[in-house]
Protein backbone atom coordinates (compact mmCIF):
# COMPACT_ATOMS: atom_id res chain seq x y z
CA UNK A 1 0.00 0.00 0.00
CA UNK A 2 1.40 3.39 -1.00
CA UNK A 3 2.20 5.74 1.78
CA UNK A 4 0.18 8.91 1.86
CA UNK A 5 1.81 12.33 1.94
CA UNK A 6 1.40 14.14 5.20
CA UNK A 7 -1.72 16.30 5.36
CA UNK A 8 -1.06 20.02 5.50
CA UNK A 9 -2.73 21.78 8.38
CA UNK A 10 -5.92 23.59 7.36
CA UNK A 11 -4.99 27.14 6.34
CA UNK A 12 -6.60 29.97 8.26
CA UNK A 13 -9.66 31.52 6.65
CA UNK A 14 -9.25 34.97 5.11
CA UNK A 15 -11.80 37.47 3.91
CA UNK A 16 -11.63 38.46 0.23
CA UNK A 17 -10.43 41.94 1.19
CA UNK A 18 -7.09 41.99 3.03
CA UNK A 19 -7.53 43.66 6.40
CA UNK A 20 -5.15 46.35 7.59
CA UNK A 21 -2.87 45.63 10.51
CA UNK A 22 -3.93 46.90 13.93
CA UNK A 23 -3.27 50.61 14.20
CA UNK A 24 -2.75 51.11 10.46
CA UNK A 25 -4.85 53.30 8.16
CA UNK A 26 -8.19 51.71 7.19
CA UNK A 27 -8.64 50.53 3.63
CA UNK A 28 -11.01 52.79 1.69
CA UNK A 29 -12.12 53.49 -1.87
CA UNK A 30 -11.93 56.83 -3.61
CA UNK A 31 -15.72 56.92 -3.85
CA UNK A 32 -15.99 56.61 -0.05
CA UNK A 33 -13.51 59.33 0.94
CA UNK A 34 -16.19 61.78 2.10
CA UNK A 35 -16.65 59.51 5.11
CA UNK A 36 -12.92 59.75 5.95
CA UNK A 37 -12.25 63.49 5.79
CA UNK A 38 -9.27 64.36 8.00
CA UNK A 39 -8.30 60.71 8.43
CA UNK A 40 -5.45 58.67 7.02
CA UNK A 41 -6.63 55.89 4.72
CA UNK A 42 -5.13 53.26 2.45
CA UNK A 43 -6.16 53.16 -1.21
CA UNK A 44 -5.40 50.28 -3.53
CA UNK A 45 -5.24 51.16 -7.20
CA UNK A 46 -3.11 52.43 -10.06
CA UNK A 47 -1.23 55.56 -11.09
CA UNK A 48 -3.27 57.42 -13.71
CA UNK A 49 -1.03 60.46 -14.18
CA UNK A 50 1.90 62.25 -12.56
CA UNK A 51 2.90 65.92 -12.59
CA UNK A 52 6.00 67.42 -11.01
CA UNK A 53 6.54 71.02 -9.89
CA UNK A 54 9.86 71.59 -8.17
CA UNK A 55 9.78 69.83 -4.82
CA UNK A 56 6.12 68.87 -5.23
CA UNK A 57 4.69 65.77 -6.88
CA UNK A 58 1.07 65.53 -7.98
CA UNK A 59 0.23 61.88 -8.64
CA UNK A 60 -3.32 61.06 -9.71
CA UNK A 61 -4.54 57.67 -8.56
CA UNK A 62 -7.53 55.62 -9.70
CA UNK A 63 -9.08 52.58 -8.04
CA UNK A 64 -12.12 51.71 -10.17
CA UNK A 65 -14.49 53.87 -8.12
CA UNK A 66 -12.97 57.21 -9.16
CA UNK A 67 -9.78 59.25 -9.31
CA UNK A 68 -8.05 61.49 -6.78
CA UNK A 69 -5.02 63.75 -6.88
CA UNK A 70 -2.29 63.18 -4.34
CA UNK A 71 0.02 65.88 -2.97
CA UNK A 72 3.61 64.88 -2.13
CA UNK A 73 5.90 67.62 -0.77
CA UNK A 74 9.50 66.41 -0.75
CA UNK A 75 9.94 67.45 2.86
CA UNK A 76 6.84 65.56 4.03
CA UNK A 77 7.96 62.03 3.11
CA UNK A 78 11.14 60.02 3.18
CA UNK A 79 13.61 60.34 0.31
CA UNK A 80 12.83 56.74 -0.67
CA UNK A 81 9.09 57.35 -0.90
CA UNK A 82 9.55 60.61 -2.83
CA UNK A 83 11.87 58.95 -5.35
CA UNK A 84 9.61 55.91 -5.67
CA UNK A 85 6.63 58.13 -6.56
CA UNK A 86 8.70 60.39 -8.81
CA UNK A 87 9.75 57.42 -10.94
CA UNK A 88 6.32 55.76 -11.10
CA UNK A 89 5.10 54.89 -14.57
CA UNK A 90 1.56 55.20 -15.93
CA UNK A 91 -0.72 52.35 -14.75
CA UNK A 92 1.75 50.98 -12.21
CA UNK A 93 -0.26 49.31 -9.45
CA UNK A 94 0.18 50.84 -6.02
CA UNK A 95 -1.07 50.82 -2.43
CA UNK A 96 -1.20 54.41 -1.19
CA UNK A 97 -1.58 55.73 2.33
CA UNK A 98 -2.45 59.35 2.96
CA UNK A 99 -4.67 61.83 4.78
CA UNK A 100 -7.97 62.85 3.14
CA UNK A 101 -8.30 66.62 2.79
CA UNK A 102 -11.35 68.46 1.48
CA UNK A 103 -10.64 70.80 -1.44
CA UNK A 104 -13.45 72.45 -3.37
CA UNK A 105 -11.17 72.91 -6.38
CA UNK A 106 -10.61 69.16 -6.73
CA UNK A 107 -12.91 67.33 -9.18
CA UNK A 108 -14.18 64.97 -6.49
CA UNK A 109 -13.99 67.50 -3.66
CA UNK A 110 -10.99 65.86 -1.97
CA UNK A 111 -7.23 65.48 -2.29
CA UNK A 112 -4.85 63.07 -0.60
CA UNK A 113 -1.81 64.17 1.36
CA UNK A 114 0.36 61.16 0.55
CA UNK A 115 2.30 59.57 3.39
CA UNK A 116 3.51 56.33 1.83
CA UNK A 117 3.32 54.34 -1.40
CA UNK A 118 3.91 50.63 -1.86
CA UNK A 119 4.52 49.66 -5.48
CA UNK A 120 2.78 46.38 -6.33
CA UNK A 121 3.91 46.22 -9.96
CA UNK A 122 5.85 48.88 -11.82
CA UNK A 123 5.13 49.16 -15.54
CA UNK A 124 8.52 49.02 -17.32
CA UNK A 125 9.59 52.44 -18.57
CA UNK A 126 10.73 50.95 -21.88
CA UNK A 127 7.30 49.30 -22.40
CA UNK A 128 4.92 52.11 -21.46
CA UNK A 129 1.15 51.81 -21.17
CA UNK A 130 -0.04 52.17 -24.78
CA UNK A 131 -2.88 54.62 -24.09
CA UNK A 132 -1.46 58.00 -23.15
CA UNK A 133 -3.27 61.23 -22.36
CA UNK A 134 -2.87 62.41 -25.96
CA UNK A 135 -5.61 61.83 -28.51
CA UNK A 136 -5.82 58.39 -30.13
CA UNK A 137 -7.89 57.31 -33.11
CA UNK A 138 -11.04 55.25 -32.56
CA UNK A 139 -9.57 52.19 -34.27
CA UNK A 140 -6.53 52.26 -31.99
CA UNK A 141 -8.69 52.65 -28.89
CA UNK A 142 -11.01 49.81 -29.93
CA UNK A 143 -8.01 47.55 -30.60
CA UNK A 144 -6.90 48.33 -27.05
CA UNK A 145 -10.37 48.28 -25.50
CA UNK A 146 -9.13 46.00 -22.70
CA UNK A 147 -6.94 48.91 -21.58
CA UNK A 148 -9.07 51.85 -22.76
CA UNK A 149 -11.75 50.98 -20.18
CA UNK A 150 -9.29 52.02 -17.46
CA UNK A 151 -9.56 55.71 -18.39
CA UNK A 152 -11.81 57.87 -16.16
CA UNK A 153 -14.38 58.55 -18.88
CA UNK A 154 -14.78 54.93 -19.90
CA UNK A 155 -14.87 53.76 -16.28
CA UNK A 156 -17.57 56.33 -15.52
CA UNK A 157 -19.67 55.09 -18.44
CA UNK A 158 -19.40 51.48 -17.26
CA UNK A 159 -20.38 52.44 -13.71
CA UNK A 160 -23.46 54.23 -15.06
CA UNK A 161 -24.23 51.20 -17.24
CA UNK A 162 -24.17 48.99 -14.13
CA UNK A 163 -26.62 51.30 -12.36
CA UNK A 164 -28.95 51.34 -15.38
CA UNK A 165 -29.02 47.54 -15.38
CA UNK A 166 -29.50 47.35 -11.62
CA UNK A 167 -32.24 49.99 -11.66
CA UNK A 168 -34.09 48.19 -14.46
CA UNK A 169 -34.13 44.91 -12.57
CA UNK A 170 -34.87 46.67 -9.29
CA UNK A 171 -37.96 48.42 -10.67
CA UNK A 172 -39.39 45.21 -12.08
CA UNK A 173 -38.54 43.14 -9.01
CA UNK A 174 -40.14 45.72 -6.72
CA UNK A 175 -43.30 45.79 -8.83
CA UNK A 176 -44.10 42.10 -8.75
CA UNK A 177 -42.31 40.86 -11.87
CA UNK A 178 -40.59 37.47 -11.83
CA UNK A 179 -37.37 37.09 -13.79
CA UNK A 180 -37.58 34.12 -16.18
CA UNK A 181 -34.60 33.67 -18.48
CA UNK A 182 -35.28 32.43 -22.02
CA UNK A 183 -32.87 30.32 -24.08
CA UNK A 184 -30.17 31.99 -26.16
CA UNK A 185 -30.28 29.17 -28.74
CA UNK A 186 -33.64 29.06 -30.52
CA UNK A 187 -35.10 26.97 -33.36
CA UNK A 188 -36.93 29.89 -34.98
CA UNK A 189 -36.84 33.63 -35.33
CA UNK A 190 -38.98 36.22 -33.62
CA UNK A 191 -39.14 38.49 -36.66
CA UNK A 192 -37.77 36.45 -39.58
CA UNK A 193 -34.32 34.92 -40.06
CA UNK A 194 -32.62 37.61 -42.14
CA UNK A 195 -31.04 39.30 -39.12
CA UNK A 196 -30.09 36.21 -37.14
CA UNK A 197 -26.82 34.36 -36.62
CA UNK A 198 -27.29 30.69 -37.56
CA UNK A 199 -25.42 28.00 -35.62
CA UNK A 200 -25.04 24.27 -36.18
CA UNK A 201 -26.95 22.55 -33.39
CA UNK A 202 -25.93 18.89 -33.66
CA UNK A 203 -26.71 18.83 -37.37
CA UNK A 204 -29.77 21.07 -37.17
CA UNK A 205 -29.86 24.78 -37.83
CA UNK A 206 -30.55 26.96 -34.82
CA UNK A 207 -30.12 30.67 -34.16
CA UNK A 208 -28.71 33.01 -31.56
CA UNK A 209 -31.72 34.75 -30.10
CA UNK A 210 -32.78 38.22 -31.23
CA UNK A 211 -35.31 38.45 -28.39
CA UNK A 212 -36.64 36.40 -25.50
CA UNK A 213 -40.15 37.67 -26.10
CA UNK A 214 -41.88 34.56 -27.42
CA UNK A 215 -40.59 32.49 -24.51
CA UNK A 216 -41.51 34.98 -21.81
CA UNK A 217 -45.01 35.22 -23.23
CA UNK A 218 -45.36 31.63 -22.07
CA UNK A 219 -43.96 32.39 -18.59
CA UNK A 220 -46.23 35.46 -18.34
CA UNK A 221 -49.24 33.19 -18.82
CA UNK A 222 -47.86 31.03 -16.03
CA UNK A 223 -46.77 33.74 -13.58
CA UNK A 224 -48.66 36.89 -14.56
CA UNK A 225 -45.83 39.45 -14.71
CA UNK A 226 -42.36 38.39 -15.83
CA UNK A 227 -39.21 39.73 -17.45
CA UNK A 228 -36.06 38.48 -19.09
CA UNK A 229 -32.66 40.16 -19.01
CA UNK A 230 -29.80 38.98 -21.14
CA UNK A 231 -27.73 39.19 -24.32
CA UNK A 232 -29.39 39.27 -27.73
CA UNK A 233 -27.95 39.16 -31.22
CA UNK A 234 -28.79 40.89 -34.51
CA UNK A 235 -26.95 40.11 -37.74
CA UNK A 236 -27.91 43.37 -39.44
CA UNK A 237 -25.06 44.61 -41.63
CA UNK A 238 -25.34 48.05 -40.13
CA UNK A 239 -22.55 50.51 -39.43
CA UNK A 240 -24.64 53.19 -37.73
CA UNK A 241 -23.78 54.66 -34.35
CA UNK A 242 -26.88 53.02 -32.86
CA UNK A 243 -26.22 49.37 -33.73
CA UNK A 244 -24.31 46.50 -32.16
CA UNK A 245 -24.46 42.87 -33.21
CA UNK A 246 -24.49 41.74 -29.56
CA UNK A 247 -26.31 43.76 -26.95
CA UNK A 248 -28.29 43.40 -23.74
CA UNK A 249 -32.04 43.70 -23.52
CA UNK A 250 -34.56 43.74 -20.69
CA UNK A 251 -38.03 42.54 -21.68
CA UNK A 252 -41.05 42.71 -19.35
CA UNK A 253 -44.23 40.85 -20.32
CA UNK A 254 -47.62 41.10 -18.60
CA UNK A 255 -50.75 38.97 -18.77
CA UNK A 256 -54.06 40.87 -18.75
CA UNK A 257 -52.41 44.02 -20.08
CA UNK A 258 -53.33 46.27 -22.99
CA UNK A 259 -51.34 48.93 -24.87
CA UNK A 260 -52.31 51.73 -22.48
CA UNK A 261 -51.12 49.74 -19.49
CA UNK A 262 -47.88 48.93 -21.29
CA UNK A 263 -47.18 52.59 -22.08
CA UNK A 264 -47.74 53.53 -18.44
CA UNK A 265 -45.25 50.85 -17.37
CA UNK A 266 -42.67 52.04 -19.92
CA UNK A 267 -42.72 55.69 -18.88
CA UNK A 268 -42.49 54.88 -15.17
CA UNK A 269 -39.75 52.34 -15.83
CA UNK A 270 -37.57 54.78 -17.80
CA UNK A 271 -38.20 57.60 -15.31
CA UNK A 272 -37.01 55.37 -12.45
CA UNK A 273 -33.81 54.46 -14.28
CA UNK A 274 -32.97 58.09 -15.08
CA UNK A 275 -33.62 59.11 -11.48
CA UNK A 276 -31.23 56.43 -10.21
CA UNK A 277 -28.47 57.61 -12.53
CA UNK A 278 -28.95 61.18 -11.32
CA UNK A 279 -28.95 60.14 -7.68
CA UNK A 280 -25.90 57.89 -7.82
CA UNK A 281 -23.64 59.36 -10.49
CA UNK A 282 -23.29 63.14 -10.19
CA UNK A 283 -19.49 62.82 -10.26
CA UNK A 284 -19.47 60.39 -13.19
CA UNK A 285 -21.82 62.60 -15.22
CA UNK A 286 -19.39 65.46 -14.64
CA UNK A 287 -16.45 63.33 -15.81
CA UNK A 288 -18.18 62.52 -19.11
CA UNK A 289 -19.49 66.06 -19.56
CA UNK A 290 -23.18 65.21 -19.38
CA UNK A 291 -25.53 68.02 -18.39
CA UNK A 292 -27.66 66.64 -15.52
CA UNK A 293 -30.50 69.01 -16.46
CA UNK A 294 -31.14 66.80 -19.49
CA UNK A 295 -31.79 63.87 -17.17
CA UNK A 296 -33.83 65.88 -14.69
CA UNK A 297 -36.47 66.40 -17.40
CA UNK A 298 -37.03 62.65 -17.75
CA UNK A 299 -40.20 62.29 -15.72
CA UNK A 300 -43.53 60.62 -16.41
CA UNK A 301 -45.89 61.23 -18.05
CA UNK A 302 -44.23 61.22 -21.45
CA UNK A 303 -45.82 62.86 -24.50
CA UNK A 304 -47.78 60.37 -26.63
CA UNK A 305 -48.52 60.79 -30.33
CA UNK A 306 -49.89 58.42 -32.97
CA UNK A 307 -47.96 57.30 -36.01
CA UNK A 308 -50.28 59.47 -38.13
CA UNK A 309 -49.49 62.53 -36.01
CA UNK A 310 -45.76 61.83 -36.26
CA UNK A 311 -46.04 61.41 -40.06
CA UNK A 312 -47.87 64.74 -40.30
CA UNK A 313 -45.11 66.33 -38.23
CA UNK A 314 -42.54 65.09 -40.75
CA UNK A 315 -44.61 66.31 -43.70
CA UNK A 316 -44.79 69.75 -42.14
CA UNK A 317 -41.06 69.78 -41.43
CA UNK A 318 -40.28 68.84 -45.04
CA UNK A 319 -42.58 71.58 -46.36
CA UNK A 320 -40.74 74.12 -44.22
CA UNK A 321 -37.32 72.85 -45.32
CA UNK A 322 -36.42 71.59 -41.85
CA UNK A 323 -35.63 68.07 -43.09
CA UNK A 324 -34.13 66.99 -46.41
CA UNK A 325 -36.15 63.92 -47.35
CA UNK A 326 -39.90 63.58 -47.67
CA UNK A 327 -41.35 60.82 -45.50
CA UNK A 328 -43.40 58.16 -47.27
CA UNK A 329 -46.55 57.41 -45.31
CA UNK A 330 -46.81 53.71 -44.50
CA UNK A 331 -43.07 53.22 -44.04
CA UNK A 332 -41.40 52.67 -40.72
CA UNK A 333 -39.47 55.66 -39.43
CA UNK A 334 -35.77 55.83 -40.26
CA UNK A 335 -33.09 57.29 -37.99
CA UNK A 336 -33.38 60.85 -39.41
CA UNK A 337 -37.17 60.71 -38.93
CA UNK A 338 -36.86 59.54 -35.33
CA UNK A 339 -34.22 62.20 -34.67
CA UNK A 340 -36.50 65.00 -35.87
CA UNK A 341 -39.58 63.72 -34.05
CA UNK A 342 -37.79 63.22 -30.74
CA UNK A 343 -36.05 66.61 -31.01
CA UNK A 344 -39.42 68.30 -30.54
CA UNK A 345 -39.61 67.10 -26.93
CA UNK A 346 -37.48 67.44 -23.79
CA UNK A 347 -38.17 63.87 -22.69
CA UNK A 348 -38.90 60.59 -24.47
CA UNK A 349 -41.90 60.62 -26.81
CA UNK A 350 -44.13 57.56 -27.25
CA UNK A 351 -45.25 56.95 -30.83
CA UNK A 352 -48.06 54.40 -31.03
CA UNK A 353 -50.28 52.63 -33.55
CA UNK A 354 -47.94 52.10 -36.50
CA UNK A 355 -49.23 50.50 -39.72
CA UNK A 356 -49.56 46.77 -39.07
CA UNK A 357 -47.89 46.03 -42.42
CA UNK A 358 -44.49 47.29 -41.20
CA UNK A 359 -44.60 45.64 -37.79
CA UNK A 360 -44.05 42.11 -36.48
CA UNK A 361 -46.53 39.26 -36.95
CA UNK A 362 -47.38 38.95 -33.25
CA UNK A 363 -48.78 42.47 -32.78
CA UNK A 364 -52.50 42.83 -32.05
CA UNK A 365 -54.39 44.94 -34.62
CA UNK A 366 -56.32 47.95 -33.35
CA UNK A 367 -60.02 47.09 -33.20
CA UNK A 368 -60.87 50.66 -34.21
CA UNK A 369 -58.62 50.42 -37.30
CA UNK A 370 -57.24 46.95 -38.11
CA UNK A 371 -54.66 48.47 -40.48
CA UNK A 372 -52.89 49.76 -37.36
CA UNK A 373 -51.04 47.68 -34.77
CA UNK A 374 -51.40 48.21 -31.03
CA UNK A 375 -47.72 48.96 -30.65
CA UNK A 376 -45.47 51.68 -29.29
CA UNK A 377 -41.92 52.89 -29.84
CA UNK A 378 -40.33 55.09 -27.21
CA UNK A 379 -37.97 57.59 -28.87
CA UNK A 380 -35.30 59.22 -26.74
CA UNK A 381 -34.65 62.94 -27.22
CA UNK A 382 -31.44 64.47 -28.61
CA UNK A 383 -31.40 62.14 -31.60
CA UNK A 384 -30.89 58.85 -29.77
CA UNK A 385 -33.79 57.11 -31.45
CA UNK A 386 -35.78 54.11 -30.31
CA UNK A 387 -34.94 52.83 -26.84
CA UNK A 388 -38.10 50.75 -26.34
CA UNK A 389 -40.27 48.81 -28.75
CA UNK A 390 -43.37 47.02 -27.55
CA UNK A 391 -46.91 45.97 -28.29
CA UNK A 392 -50.05 44.26 -27.21
CA UNK A 393 -49.76 40.69 -28.54
CA UNK A 394 -52.20 38.86 -30.80
CA UNK A 395 -54.54 36.89 -28.52
CA UNK A 396 -56.50 34.92 -31.18
CA UNK A 397 -55.24 31.50 -32.25
CA UNK A 398 -56.65 31.80 -35.77
CA UNK A 399 -55.33 35.30 -36.35
CA UNK A 400 -51.86 34.46 -35.05
CA UNK A 401 -51.69 31.35 -37.24
CA UNK A 402 -52.65 33.39 -40.29
CA UNK A 403 -50.10 36.09 -39.45
CA UNK A 404 -47.34 33.48 -39.20
CA UNK A 405 -48.26 32.16 -42.64
CA UNK A 406 -48.56 35.67 -44.10
CA UNK A 407 -45.03 36.43 -42.96
CA UNK A 408 -43.67 33.29 -44.60
CA UNK A 409 -42.53 31.76 -41.32
CA UNK A 410 -42.40 27.97 -40.76
CA UNK A 411 -45.63 27.04 -38.98
CA UNK A 412 -44.12 23.91 -37.40
CA UNK A 413 -41.53 26.02 -35.54
CA UNK A 414 -44.31 28.03 -33.88
CA UNK A 415 -46.69 25.27 -32.79
CA UNK A 416 -45.65 25.70 -29.16
CA UNK A 417 -46.24 29.47 -29.47
CA UNK A 418 -49.70 28.87 -30.93
CA UNK A 419 -50.48 26.66 -27.93
CA UNK A 420 -50.44 29.81 -25.80
CA UNK A 421 -53.54 30.96 -27.71
CA UNK A 422 -55.18 27.55 -27.50
CA UNK A 423 -55.02 27.09 -23.74
CA UNK A 424 -56.31 30.09 -21.81
CA UNK A 425 -55.34 32.96 -24.08
CA UNK A 426 -55.69 36.45 -22.58
CA UNK A 427 -54.79 39.98 -23.68
CA UNK A 428 -51.13 40.47 -22.89
CA UNK A 429 -48.38 42.91 -23.75
CA UNK A 430 -44.68 43.54 -23.39
CA UNK A 431 -41.71 45.53 -24.59
CA UNK A 432 -37.97 45.27 -25.04
CA UNK A 433 -35.48 47.93 -23.97
CA UNK A 434 -31.93 47.89 -25.31
CA UNK A 435 -29.49 48.69 -22.51
CA UNK A 436 -26.76 50.09 -24.74
CA UNK A 437 -29.00 52.68 -26.40
CA UNK A 438 -30.18 53.83 -22.97
CA UNK A 439 -26.57 54.10 -21.78
CA UNK A 440 -25.67 56.12 -24.89
CA UNK A 441 -28.62 58.45 -24.36
CA UNK A 442 -28.28 59.00 -20.61
CA UNK A 443 -24.51 59.51 -20.93
CA UNK A 444 -24.80 61.67 -24.05
CA UNK A 445 -22.46 59.47 -26.11
CA UNK A 446 -21.95 59.72 -29.86
CA UNK A 447 -21.70 55.96 -30.46
CA UNK A 448 -22.91 52.79 -28.75
CA UNK A 449 -19.45 51.21 -28.98
CA UNK A 450 -18.56 52.94 -25.67
CA UNK A 451 -21.63 51.63 -23.84
CA UNK A 452 -20.53 48.02 -23.37
CA UNK A 453 -17.21 46.64 -22.11
CA UNK A 454 -16.40 44.92 -25.42
CA UNK A 455 -18.43 46.03 -28.42
CA UNK A 456 -19.31 43.61 -31.21
CA UNK A 457 -19.92 45.46 -34.45
CA UNK A 458 -20.01 44.59 -38.14
CA UNK A 459 -16.23 44.69 -38.45
CA UNK A 460 -15.06 44.04 -34.89
CA UNK A 461 -14.81 40.91 -32.78
CA UNK A 462 -11.39 41.65 -31.18
CA UNK A 463 -10.50 41.88 -28.39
Amino acid sequence: MESQPPTDPKPPMHSETPQPEAGSAPIATIASLAAHEGQSVTLRGWLYNLRESGKLLFPIFRDGTGTIQGIVPKAAVSAEVFESIKTLTHESSVIVTGKVRADKRAPGGFELDVENVEVVQRVPADQPFPISLKDHGVDFLMEHRHLWIRTPRQSAILRIRATIMRAAAEYLDDNGFVRTDPPILTPAACEGTSTLFPVDYFGEEAYLTQSGQLYIESTALALGKVYSFGPTFRAEKSKTRRHLTEFWMVEPELAYCDLDGLMELAENFVSHIAAQVLERHAADLKVIGRDPAKLEAIKAPFPKITYDEAAAMLDDAFAKGLIENKFTYGDDFGSPDETYISAQFDRPVMVHRYPAAVKAFYMEPDAADPTKALCVDVLAPEGYGEIIGGSQRVASYDLLKQRILDHGLPLEAFQWYLDLRKYGSVPHAGFGMGIERVVAWLCGLDHVRETIPFARTLNRIYP
